[in-house]
């Protein structure tokens, strides 16, 4: 590893980057947080004074101008992702970005592209890959389990504020784009292959965006799956996976973030045992993950073609709810 800190630029204020950037940045001396931008230069001044954050630029385009700057974080809304994260990487920046990482699979294949024709890294930010419990639930699918027959994930939160960002059309807001594409990831990881959508239903926040979404997949081998992702339903709280096969079952509490609390239970005839693995905070370790890879490290698993193929179910769920895609002119 280069001995300088790989130094990072955020884009925007968000909520979100105190816990899944500064707060992580403190615990990987191989990372520097030294820039922040913000379309109001005030918040970002105040930001980086809360912060501890060096250096304030007037706009995201100033940010992206700074040659002392590495790589970018960008925590945006949805619908910004594509445009701010092609930007980055043809300024010659390094670019984590937010989940999920455009509004539909085409902005993201081009994101790709943008990433391989200027050599930068680009990422997804799927925290939840990088602790030891997502290799562990992963190992007990492929060699505990027998012929895996079904897989399921669903992230179901109560969001009742249907004027956050998150249910924003214009955006590329909905259930399925911020707790659903935790759920297809998760699904996608633990079956080790890519899943068709047999059908899908959703429940609207207003005419085109979604606050509950459901959907049965199929894969390649025959097993079938579900995804269930919410912001506002019956269901108020689950954060659970599991996998079913011929000598047994996996159960999962909080893959999402397991260094606060998990439990992994493997349950097969006449015995059940249960698990807890060990590991730093996921964003810790994704940052650390990321700072390696830019730095010629081992890749990370949510890289840019995964990201792809991420976003290319999600379009097929909304298409199958007989939803639009999201950043398409619907």
């Amino acid at each position: 590893m280069n001995s300088t800190p790989l130094r990072i630029g955020v884009l925007g204020a968000a909520k979100i980057t105190p816990m899944a950037l500064v707060r992580p940045a403190r615990q990987v001396p191989e990372v520097a947080v030294a820039a922040v931008a913000a379309r109001d230069p005030a918040r970002a001044e105040a930001f980086a004074r809360r912060h501890g954050i060096a250096k304030v630029h007037k706009s995201y385009a100033d940010l992206l101008a700074d040659d002392a700057i590495d790589a970018i974080y960008n925590p945006l809304p949805n619908g910004l992702h594509a445009e701010w994260s092609i930007r980055a990487l043809e300024a010659g920046k390094h670019v984590l970005c937010e989940k999920p990482i455009a509004s539909n699979a085409d902005q993201a294949t081009q994101m790709a592209e943008a990433a391989e024709h200027t050599g930068r890294v680009l990422t997804e930010a799927f925290h939840w890959r990088y602790h030891p419990l997502a290799a562990r639930m992963r190992e007990v699918v492929q060699s505990e389990l027998g012929e895996i027959r079904h897989v399921e994930a669903q992230l179901c939160f109560p969001l009742p504020l249907f004027n956050d960002i998150r249910y924003s059309w214009e955006l590329a807001g909905g259930a399925m784009m911020d707790t659903g594409c935790y759920t297809v990831n998760m699904v996608r990881w633990l079956a080790g292959a890519e899943p068709e959508v047999v059908s899908a239903q959703a429940k609207l926040a207003s005419p085109k965006v979604d606050r509950y979404m459901r959907a049965e997949l199929r894969f390649p081998g025959g097993h079938t799956g579900r995804i269930i992702s919410a912001l506002f339903s019956a269901r108020l709280l689950a954060i659970y996976a599991r996998v079913e096969g011929s000598e047994g079952e996996m159960r999962v509490l909080n893959p999402l973030a397991p260094h606060y609390y998990h439990s992994l239970k493997i349950v097969r005839p006449g015995r059940t045992t249960r698990e807890r693995i060990q590991g730093d905070a996921t964003y810790t370790l994704q940052l650390r993950a990321f700072a390696e890879h830019v730095r010629g490290g081992k890749p990370m698993s949510s890289d840019a073609r995964d990201a792809i193929a991420n976003m290319r179910v999600i379009d097929a769920i909304y298409r199958a709810a007989g939803l639009p895609l999201r950043g398409s002119a619907a």
